[in-house]
C-alpha cells in the first residue's frame, strides 16, 4: 500500500506505533504535520520505500497505542492525560536539563565540539512552555470541558502557533549538539544531557501530536 500521498499527522493518528518511526527519521508529524509523507521524505532524502513497507507492517501489527484510542476518548480523558503525561513530566524534566546542560558548558566550555548556548535554549523553551501550559490549564482547557467550543477557536490558533515556535526551539537543539550525538569521548553528564533532551522532544512531539491533530480539530469541528 503506498502512503506518499497521506499526511504525516493522518498516518500518525491512524497507525499504532507510525509516531515512533517518525521520529526514528525525524520527521515532523506535529507542526509539519499538513505534509505529506512523500514530500517530507523528499525533503529529507530519505528511502520513501523503506517507510512505506516499515508503515505497512505496522498497520497489520494493529497494537494498541499507548493502550488508549484517544480519538474516542472524551475531552475531559484526553485533557487530564495531557496534564498528567506531559504537563507534568515537562515540569520535571526541564529544570534538571538546564542543570546538566551548564554543568557541561562549566566544565567542558573549552572544546570546539561542546554544546554552547544548549542551556539558554532550554531556559528559553522551559519559559515559554511554562507559560504555554498555564494558558492552557487556566484558560482553554475550561473552556473545552465547559462546551464553549467558539470561544476555545482563537485560544487554539495561539497554541498552534506557540507550538510552532517550540518546534524551532527545538531544531536548535538539535544544531547545537550535532542531532544530539555525543562526541565519544563525552562524559556521563554529557550523555546524559542529550539522552535527557531525546526524551523531552520525544514526550513533546507525542504531547503537540494529541493536541493538534486529535484534541483540537475535535473541538474545532463543533465550534
Amino acid at each position: 500500500m503506498s502512503f506518499q500521498e497521506k499526511k504525516l499527522s493522518e498516518l500518525a493518528i491512524a497507525i499504532p506505533g507510525a509516531t515512533k518511526l517518525f521520529r526514528e527519521y525525524d520527521l515532523d508529524f506535529c507542526c509539519g504535520g499538513a505534509n505529506t509523507l512523500g514530500f517530507a521524505a523528499k525533503v529529507k532524502n530519505l528511502n520513501l520505500a523503506e517507510i512505506e513497507q516499515r508503515l505497512a507492517a505496522l498497520e497489520q501489527r494493529q497494537e494498541p497505542n499507548e493502550a488508549k484510542n484517544w480519538l474516542q476518548a472524551s475531552y475531559a480523558e484526553i485533557i487530564n492525560h495531557i496534564i498528567e503525561r506531559f504537563h507534568q513530566r515537562h515540569r520535571e524534566q526541564l529544570p534538571e536539563l538546564i542543570f546538566l546542560a551548564e554543568k557541561v558548558e562549566n566544565v567542558h566550555g573549552d572544546r570546539a565540539d561542546c554544546p554552547m548556548g544548549v542551556s539558554a535554549v532550554l531556559k528559553e523553551i522551559h519559559a515559554d512552555l511554562s507559560q504555554h501550559m498555564q494558558k492552557e490549564e487556566q484558560i482553554l482547557f475550561p473552556m473545552i470541558n465547559a462546551g464553549q467550543y467558539a470561544m476555545a477557536r482563537m485560544p487554539i490558533q495561539v497554541m498552534e502557533h506557540e507550538h510552532d515556535d517550540t518546534g524551532q526551539q527545538v531544531e536548535i537543539l538539535k544544531s547545537l549538539t550535532d542531532n544530539l550525538t555525543p562526541p565519544r569521548d563525552a562524559c556521563n553528564t554529557w550523555r546524559a544531557l542529550y539522552t535527557g533532551i531525546n526524551e523531552f522532544i520525544d514526550d513533546l512531539m507525542l504531547h503537540i501530536h494529541l493536541e493538534n491533530n486529535i484534541l483540537f480539530p475535535r473541538v474545532l469541528s463543533q465550534a
